[in-house]
């Protein structure tokens, strides 16, 4: 099994299947995008099924597909399947920016695929276009209340709060969370890539005020098998959740069980730090397994006890939020 350093058991790997995305959100890119990778530098399917299936004798049994935008990848809908029949996952589930996802939802559903996590960050046409520079609102909204409507669950909204920007819909995403059985996320938005500087940062403690003052006390919602880093919380008599994910203003590095994968074959140990450990290298020289093992054990190895951002620290990670899924 995969233990680092500081005895934490790594059972949960997010995969970037692309680094291509077909919005062009102000948090995450520059408006006319990141330099594309190359195709062959792309993992292909097949070498991604491998790497899975050698993390699942090493313990890992939670699998997250991201990208980029994942649904943009040609194939994808093959991939699923193939993934999903690998024996030794209790998890897999996956992060989109909806706009392709009502197009995908019954290969989904046959594959067995109950969770989904959909980034929307505004429920304002006009502000949802600034934000992510298309004007996609619409077919987004669509692709999630079909989801919800075959039976989809949990369904994730990830909000990512921005003062000046949306930060004037946080009520009306708590609404949500009363009114429909979604588990809405508050992501605190955080200082990687090149254009973090123009965002302004707020505190998911400042959030949670806003909320209870409007609707009320938040009830604890116990944690679950597959959760996140998400401290869960409902309102009395509410259909849906809020979640709250404070990477910076509260760290739950101690926790963490997680390595990244990126589209070109590196491997993260964390998403807020430079490091990071090539495996399609490996791969590619037609290594036997046994060395795939070290290069995840190595990974392993170099994974910090916290990551370097907090709220007295101006850092930033100067490396492309869309290459590494979040």
């Amino acid at each position: 099994m995969l233990v680092d350093r500081f005895d934490r058991r790594i059972n949960y790997l997010r995969i970037s299947v692309t680094d291509r995305c077909n919005l062009r959100c102000v948090y995450c890119m520059p408006p006319f995008g990141e330099r594309k990778l190359r195709h062959k530098e792309i993992l292909r399917y097949e070498e991604f099924l491998r790497i899975v299936r050698i993390a699942i004798k090493l313990g890992i049994n939670k699998i997250r597909l991201t990208g980029g935008e994942l649904l943009v990848r040609k194939g994808i809908q093959e991939f699923i399947p193939m993934l999903m029949a690998l024996n030794g996952l209790d998890d897999v589930s996956l992060t989109t920016n909806g706009v392709y996802l009502e197009d995908h939802l019954d290969v989904l559903k046959a594959v067995g695929i109950k969770r989904i996590n959909v980034s929307i960050d505004s429920l304002d046409r006009a502000k949802f276009k600034r934000i992510t520079r298309f004007d996609y609102f619409t077919k987004v909204w669509e692709g999630i209340e079909k989801a919800r409507d075959m039976g989809f669950h949990p369904i994730k909204l990830n909000v990512v709060v921005m003062k000046g920007i949306n930060d004037n819909e946080i009520l009306d995403f708590g609404r949500l969370a009363i009114e429909q059985p979604y588990h809405l996320r508050f992501i605190e938005c955080m200082p990687v890539g090149l254009q973090a500087n123009s965002l302004a940062f707020i505190p998911n403690a400042e959030i949670e005020e806003i909320l209870v003052n409007e609707f009320g006390p938040l009830i604890p919602v116990s944690p679950g098998r597959h959760d996140g880093p998400a401290t869960r919380y409902r309102f009395d008599g509410g259909n849906g959740e809020i979640g709250f994910i404070s990477p910076i203003s509260h760290s739950f590095c101690q926790d963490c069980n997680r390595l990244r994968l990126t589209a070109n074959g590196m491997l993260l140990p964390c998403l807020l730090s430079g490091r990071e450990v090539d495996i399609k290298d490996s791969l590619r020289r037609g290594c036997l397994d046994e060395e795939l093992i070290e290069v995840f054990l190595e990974a392993v190895k170099s994974k910090p006890k916290c990551h370097p951002l907090s709220l007295d620290n101006h850092q930033k990670v100067y490396r492309k939020m869309c290459s590494i899924g979040g």
